[in-house]
């Protein structure tokens, strides 16, 4: 895809998640939406680089529009894993400057690099010069007792002038020290106005935000105030359908997804190359779970998959028994 292709559909996007945007998932996503932006979970440039951990870049041609986001702080090596992720086919790749947790922290990279908005310009470069596609920041407004407003205008300041055109920004301040990154994602206030604001200070930089966000009519209503882009996570983890159904008509005015019923008929013949091929039945049901969420039968759906999804030998049967007993949608 063009950069201006991957830039419309950053419109909304769902956010980069530990242990949960994993292939299976992606997958699942694009069914529900065709347009909008999947982005993998964290690949750190040390495991590929280093490690030569290249099945980590493993992906389904079906999910593109997809990212890369990848965590490091060296500029070479960021710049040797984002070539390895061009290669691959990715359609942008993304910078980590968010993640507050210790893993991240004690290889200086995450929301650590608030602290060094250079180096974070240094990592940009390098990375732009080594690669075509898109390279993207995700960032925090702010760090411990740093003061957002002083220090997120400098952030974007550094990272637009070494040539980045697109941020996502967090509308909340990560604590290194003394929160776990579970309540870094709800105990620090969110500031949707101070990333307004920067929409406004910085007209160039297509700027997204995250934090919060957990239905289409708050993405809309953000949109509405300017801001180019709207990143949405864990409702459109634990509950697909209800965010990524209708975004393809509300967010880009086109037809595109699958119903969650289309769907689970859709993944039956994914999960039976995936079982064939020596796979997990519960890998990709997991992700599963709260497709009908809100819906009757939902309880049974999810209890089905979780009983039965993890035996020897389970298999699309699962899927298929556990369908049957959601309520059909009401007309």
């Amino acid at each position: 895809m063009s950069n201006r292709e991957v830039s419309l559909a950053a419109r909304l996007s769902v956010a980069p998640m530990m242990d949960w945007t994993d292939r299976h998932c992606r997958y699942l996503h694009r069914l529900l939406s065709r347009q909008t932006l999947l982005y993998t979970e964290m690949v750190t440039s040390p495991a590929l680089v280093r490690g030569g951990a290249l099945h980590l870049l493993d992906f389904n041609p079906e999910e593109h529009p997809v990212a890369l986001q990848l965590g490091g702080s060296e500029p070479e090596e960021l710049a040797q894993a984002a070539r390895l992720g061009a290669e691959a086919g990715y359609d942008e790749i993304n910078l980590n400057c968010g993640c507050p947790s210790d893993r991240v922290q004690s290889g200086t990279f995450g929301a650590v690099l608030m602290k060094h908005p250079e180096l974070v310009a240094d990592c940009v470069s390098a990375m732009r010069e080594a690669v075509d596609v898109e390279v993207t920041v995700k960032c925090r407004i702010g760090v411990d007792e740093q003061d957002p407003e002083e220090v997120l205008p400098d952030f974007l300041e550094k990272v637009s002038a070494a040539g980045c055109r697109r941020v996502t920004v967090h509308a909340r301040k990560a604590w290194l020290q003394g929160l776990s990154p579970k309540e870094n994602r709800d105990i620090p206030p969110l500031d949707y106005p101070l990333v307004l604001k920067m929409r406004a200070a910085f007209p160039d930089l297509h700027l997204s935000i995250n934090g919060g966000i957990t239905t289409l009519d708050q993405a809309e209503a953000l949109l509405a105030q300017g801001l180019d882009g709207v990143m949405i996570g864990r409702a459109a983890y634990h509950e697909p359908a209800n965010v990524l159904c209708g975004a393809d008509a509300r967010i880009y005015g086109q037809n595109g997804g699958m119903g969650p019923e289309e769907a689970v008929l859709s993944m039956l013949p994914y999960i039976e190359r995936h079982v064939s091929g020596g796979g997990k039945l519960g890998q990709v049901t997991r992700h599963m779970l709260g497709l009908f969420a809100g819906r009757p039968g939902a309880r049974a759906w999810r209890r089905h998959l979780s009983e039965h999804a993890h035996r020897a030998g389970a298999g699309p049967e699962v899927v298929r028994d556990a369908l049957a007993l959601v309520a059909p949608e009401a007309a």
